[in-house]
């Protein structure tokens, strides 16, 4: 079944991607949820029509994603985290805590678009991806240390 995406679905395709997916997946899910529709002939020309009038906005926005992981590329972040003795983290560091340490910085980043390979559970360096835009990423290393305890 050939649908058109009405908004990014991880793992499927971006808004306005034509997709190829299972008949069950398309019917029973996406196009219920309001995340596709069907490619039919007049949706398609409606979908190209779209694209030529939105052209110059696409354009600014790839440039605004550019211009954001170029503010970015530069950065190490360090994340303290609570450990045991072995160096094995209290639960684990994810997109949430590196939003927050790249905010501590000065940087509006979306956790929503952090992407880690594995949760980090051990202490050491790592690399997370920033999604900016489908064609705009970002690798940043993130550097995880066993938080100091402060003598009272």
């Amino acid at each position: 079944m050939k649908l058109i995406l009405k908004e990014n679905v991880v793992e499927l395709g971006y808004k306005d991607d034509v997709v190829e997916v299972k008949d069950g997946y398309g019917r029973n899910y996406l196009i219920p949820q309001g995340k596709a529709v069907i490619a039919s002939d007049a949706n398609l020309k409606e979908l190209q029509e779209n694209l030529r009038q939105r052209a110059h906005k696409i354009a600014a926005i790839l440039a605004e994603a550019q211009s954001q992981a170029d503010a970015i590329k530069d950065v190490k972040l360090v994340i303290e985290a609570k450990t045991g003795a072995n160096g094995v983290i209290y639960g684990s560091v994810g997109a949430a805590q590196i939003a927050d340490a790249f905010a501590k910085l000065g940087h509006n980043v979306d956790r929503k678009l952090i992407s880690l390979k594995n949760p980090i559970k051990m202490v050491g360096d790592y690399v997370c991806t920033v999604k900016f835009h489908r064609d705009v990423n970002a690798e940043v290393p993130v550097c995880v240390i066993a938080e100091v305890e402060e003598e009272k």
